[in-house]
């Protein structure tokens, strides 16, 4: 199984010794050893998985890399976050996504309201199985626990991702910039229950739900 580990905090190294990995296409930086570089269609899922992605519009090009030696991966230098799994599912939007083992399967679930608050659409990219997966964020990620006793509240253009077994509602709040004149009107907030983290990103993507 090919190796995760990273260069400061904006590179990610994958050692590779014959395996392969899954990657988001153009996101090689460099290498050494021995690499081929091949272009996966429907995000590494074949033909089903290109239709599906066109129909829920959870686009992800991706390109597998197999070789000997160690292949450097980046994107606009963003901060990256390794996540290991151990037979879970993992839930990120396509463009947080930048690598994979080749052994997780990748497919798309229904987010509902959710998704289309942070204006991602209806649908989510997921990864599931045993291995590691880099997560991508804008600025260091948080890692956040959610359990029975401690449920979360998430400004939907800060969350990146999540695993475990946790519920999602849609929740209308009154922020502080309502209050002084500076927004819109309410805005929404993402409520997660159950048990489970949450990956939280030190910065706000522009939403269609944050200022309504």
């Amino acid at each position: 199984m090919a190796r995760f580990r990273l260069q400061g905090t904006r590179v990610l190294a994958v050692d590779l010794t014959g395996d392969s990995v899954k990657a988001k296409n153009g996101a090689m930086v460099a290498y050494d050893g021995e690499m081929t570089f091949k272009k996966m269609t429907g995000g590494g899922e074949g033909l089903r998985g290109l239709v599906t992605r066109r129909i829920t519009g959870e686009h992800m090009a991706v390109m597998e890399v197999k070789g000997q030696g160690t292949c450097y991966f980046a994107d606009r230098a963003t901060e990256i976050n390794l996540v290991r799994l151990t037979g879970e599912k993992l839930y990120v939007e396509a463009s947080n996504l930048l690598a994979t083992d080749a052994g997780l399967r990748t497919g798309t679930t229904f987010t509902g309201l959710r998704g289309a608050s942070q204006g991602n659409g209806l649908f989510t990219t997921t990864v599931e199985g045993t291995g590691q997966a880099a997560v991508m964020s804008d600025g260091p990620a948080i890692v956040l626990r959610v359990s029975a006793a401690t449920p979360l509240t998430v400004d939907p253009g800060a969350y990146i991702a999540h695993t475990g077994e946790l519920r999602q509602q849609l929740q209308h709040s009154v922020g502080w910039r309502t209050m002084i004149g500076e927004g819109s009107g309410e805005s929404f907030q993402i409520r997660f229950e159950g048990e489970g983290l949450v990956y939280v990103q030190p910065s706000e993507r522009t939403t269609i739900g944050g200022q309504l």
